[in-house]
């Protein structure tokens, strides 16, 4: 029996699922899953591990080079908010988190700096490393990418089906210039009281993450311990976000998460997401959905990641009842609790 208080990260198979069978099956094991604990590891996803081998090892040949190389790709010079950030430059619970990290998000064609509504200003180019740089590294990043984004939209269309909703529910939703993220990430070892990350809800719909082979991954569960995510050879490790929450009237769940790691480490996050303009509107729950939300505090009380303002008004960190109405409003005010210099800078009306 999955339970909310769980004690380790379930593991789910996914080979059947993408051969066409059992999925019925499979999809109420996951459903089960994203409602009590938010968390698993999945193996037989179809994911190359030599693709994900490859933008591991180009990831690490940028982060070592010298400050001044990686300046060429400084998230600073982004309006959109793309490119490489040292070590505290983003704010998680207005704490620093101890990582570096390339920030690379859908392109699409840049809008005005003074287009409303002002979420559309996210929607632009990346900045790439120089191939003359790293190279390959711009092709190996999408290549991992690609086939990133057909796992999580099985997975989506599975917790449809696990709803009873049709398969293609959530990827309808998503319009035609889907915003999904993608962190490259190097954390160095954590010093004391801090964290590589704070810890925090994901803000999207559902995340894919690679966790490379050094751990420091943890996930709380229900009676507020946290659970350390093993690394399990092939298997990546996938989670919700605040989005599937909020549209499942909470039956699926953003579970908080952290990272504290003795020894340098680096992952890969790839983090689905929908067009900007993208309205939510909660599905039609069974009876049966609606009645585990009541039946569970921490289910029927579940926050999002508080703002600035909220937290300074003596809001916990994840405890916010503002639920933006749109993944755009979503997406800006991840950008102004996490960057809130960079947004000073680039639109100091906004």
């Amino acid at each position: 029996m999955i339970l909310s208080n769980f004690s380790e990260i379930p593991i789910v198979d996914l080979s059947t699922a993408r051969r066409g069978e059992n999925l019925d099956e499979l999809a109420q094991h996951l459903g089960d899953i994203c409602h009590h604990v938010g968390f698993l590891l999945v193996s037989g996803h179809g994911v190359d591990p030599h693709t994900t081998k490859t933008a591991f090892e180009l990831s690490k040949r940028f982060f070592d080079l010298p400050l001044e190389q990686k300046l060429v790709i400084d998230k600073r010079q982004s309006r959109h908010f793309r490119g490489w950030e040292p070590e505290g430059a983003e704010y998680t619970n207005n704490r620093p988190d101890i990582r570096e990290q390339i920030d690379v998000w859908t392109e699409h064609r840049a809008r005005a700096p003074d287009i409303e509504p002002h979420y559309l200003r996210l929607l632009g180019p990346n900045q790439w490393p120089p191939n003359e740089l790293i190279p390959g590294f711009k092709e190996s990043v999408d290549n991992w990418v690609s086939q990133v984004q057909q796992l999580a939209d099985l997975l989506l269309s599975l917790l449809a089906r696990s709803l009873g909703l049709r398969p293609n529910y959530f990827l309808e939703l998503f319009g035609n210039e889907c915003m999904s993220l993608t962190k490259l990430i190097h954390y160095p070892p954590t010093p004391a009281s801090q964290f590589g990350v704070n810890a925090h809800h994901d803000a999207g719909f559902l995340t894919v993450l690679a966790p490379g082979d050094t751990p420091g991954l943890e996930v709380e569960n229900a009676n507020g311990e946290w659970i350390p995510v093993p690394l399990i050879d092939g298997t990546l490790v996938v989670n919700l976000g605040e989005i599937m929450q909020k549209l499942t009237g909470s039956y699926f769940i953003a579970t908080p998460h952290r990272v504290v790691t003795r020894e340098a480490r680096q992952s890969m996050g790839y983090f689905r997401g929908p067009s900007l303009t993208t309205r939510f509107h909660q599905v039609p729950l069974t009876k049966r959905h609606q009645d585990a939300v009541l039946a569970s505090p921490r289910h029927a009380n579940a926050g999002f990641m508080a703002q600035r303002e909220e937290t300074a008004a003596g809001t916990t960190d994840m405890a916010s009842p503002s639920h933006p109405d749109s993944y755009g409003e979503q997406l800006w005010n991840y950008f102004s609790r996490s960057y809130p210099d960079n947004v000073t800078r680039h639109y100091p009306g906004a």
